[in-house]
């Protein structure tokens, strides 16, 4: 598919067949994370893949019950990938010679690249599903639910999920439901400031 067809087709699915996904497609997805961009190459992330249907179910109650509750379906895709950013790899890399920031403090960054670099990584991902003629859908891990997911899958506290991607065959002739049904996208005269802030057109 043209790059250009896989930006203006990447939208949030939440209708899924339970067509399962070959092993080598999952694996497609998973690597094209690791192409993502990270600050100093530290590359402070790790993936949880959950493609056994067991442990997919395992998911569902303890990380995002209210997915299932509104699209019974979601639950039906055959990969669910938690992608988990980790600060101390990026403090550490900028201790490194090359860096210098010896005394790893966190109030050096001005925003936390490790959760950035780990969200590009999932985009990548949803992406790589467009690209295959799959469907993604990426939501967020809310905090009460965040210790009965650590516990249940042993995510260490040094792991932070960012959300988590599901990925497999989109349902069809299914409308396009969330926010995207009742929002238009805002235009780049809208959002992109020429020059200076408020100058709107070139």
């Amino acid at each position: 598919m043209e790059y250009s067809e896989v930006i203006r087709r990447r939208r949030m699915v939440r209708h899924f067949t339970d067509r399962p996904l070959a092993p080598e497609m999952v694996g497609k997805v998973l690597r094209s994370a690791l192409r993502a961009p990270s600050a100093g190459f530290s590359q402070g992330w790790a993936f949880l893949s959950l493609t056994a249907s067991a442990d997919r179910a395992r998911f569902w109650p303890v990380a995002a019950p209210w997915v299932t509750e509104n699209w019974q379906s979601v639950a039906q895709a055959p990969l669910i990938v938690v992608p988990l950013s980790h600060k101390k790899a990026y403090l550490e890399r900028y201790a490194e010679d090359d860096k210098g920031w010896e005394d790893r403090a966190e109030a050096r960054w001005p925003v936390p690249y490790w959760h950035i670099d780990t969200g590009m990584a999932a985009l990548l991902m949803l992406l790589t599903a467009v690209d295959e003629g799959l469907g993604g859908f990426f939501f967020g891990i809310a905090p009460e639910y965040l210790g009965g997911f650590r516990a249940e899958f042993a995510v260490p506290e040094e792991y932070t999920p960012i959300g988590a991607v599901v990925v497999g065959y989109r349902a069809e002739e299914q409308p396009v439901e969330g926010s995207a049904a009742t929002r238009k996208r805002r235009g780049t005269d809208e959002v992109v400031h020429h020059g200076q802030w408020g100058r709107l057109t070139p």
